[in-house]
């Protein structure tokens, strides 16, 4: 049975694909600092597949602590979402997320070389493209300047596992996710933001709940036919099964360059006020909103093209916008 890391598996999109790993027969060690999640995951985890993973609460800025785990553990492959995700967040706090997502990157990294170890798996994001050109965004678009400091993270990132297969022959997957939204369909782990939250969906649900006053939309004069921003919402157990198909085709050896990368999204883009109006009509809830200004690092539109992962990891999306909005609130409502 193959041993696999994840990294930030106590995370939103990190415990979905724990759930997945596990449910495809693989042994999951988790990673997590707990700075973004809460450790009663773990127990969530357990009851969703009956097996509990094997947990480390552990800082990967911390280079002494991550090489005591691998001189304790063997690994066969790792999969890494740990690090800081607010585009806004990171506007105000870059230092923070340089630290954060680089540094624990670069520390893995190292590990895998000195020990031999393959099958890398990184979380990337469809940020790195910018403000892409044309739409769909393809995998041959161009990567642009980064719109925020998180953005930048990830294309620095993409730059230093590219390197460091051409260096030391590691094999890597970079999934470029679109906009991951819902919840399991247990109702038993989803999006928990700690504090305000800085994602679309969380906020929809806790404003519905009570729990937020108001939802603000962020502009309405963007060059879109509502003239909402407009994102390509994936539902994360789908985005979770695309890891599983980019780890198995790193572990029987299908990869065709030693570092490679896919776009993971539906292929097709919904606005906020589309998602207001999907939320309302598949819960038949009333969201009270508002238009605010909008914030600074945000994008006009991005959407996904997928063909390339739909033929390549022989993957695709499987749940619509409903359901998995519908799985989001049921999430929240057992909060």
């Amino acid at each position: 049975m193959k041993k696999i890391l994840v990294t930030g598996g106590l995370g939103f999109i990190g415990s979905h694909t724990v759930v997945e790993l596990q449910n495809a027969g693989f042994d999951v060690t988790i990673i997590d600092d707990l700075s973004n999640s809460k450790i009663e995951v773990l127990e969530s985890i357990k009851e969703i597949t009956g097996k509990l993973p094997e947990f480390y609460q552990i800082d990967l800025k911390v280079k002494k602590d991550v090489t005591d785990f691998f001189n304790n553990n063997n690994i066969d492959g790792i999969i890494h979402f740990a690090a800081f995700k607010a585009v806004g967040e990171s506007v105000k706090k870059p230092l923070e997320y340089y630290e954060n997502n680089i540094g624990s990157l670069v520390y893995l990294l190292q590990e895998m070389r000195d020990r031999s170890i393959d099958n890398f798996i990184f979380s990337s994001s469809c940020t790195v493209y910018g403000q892409a050109d044309e739409l769909p965004i393809t995998e041959e678009a161009p990567i642009k300047k980064a719109e925020s400091p998180y953005g930048n993270t990830k294309q620095i990132g993409e730059e230093i596992i590219r390197d460091t297969c051409k260096a030391n022959g590691l094999n890597a997957i970079s999934l470029r996710y679109f906009n991951p939204i819902g919840a399991h369909e247990s109702a038993k782990i989803g999006e928990l933001p700690l504090g305000v939250p800085q994602n679309l969906i969380p906020y929809v649900t806790q404003t519905a709940a009570g729990i937020r006053e108001q939802l603000s939309v962020f502009g309405d004069d963007y060059n879109t036919p509502d003239g909402t921003a407009i994102r390509d919402y994936i539902h994360v157990v789908d985005l979770a099964k695309a890891h599983i198909a980019a780890l198995q085709r790193l572990l029987q050896k299908e990869n065709k360059n030693n570092f490679e990368f896919f776009n993971v999204g539906t292929g097709k883009g919904s606005s906020v006020l589309e998602i207001v109006t999907a939320f309302e009509k598949a819960t038949n809830q009333k969201l009270n909103y508002k238009i605010a200004p909008r914030r600074e690092g945000d994008i006009t539109a991005a959407y996904a093209d997928t063909n390339l992962a739909n033929s390549e990891l022989k993957w695709k999306t499987e749940k619509s916008i409903e359901e998995a909005l519908q799985s989001a609130w049921e999430w929240q409502k057992k909060q």
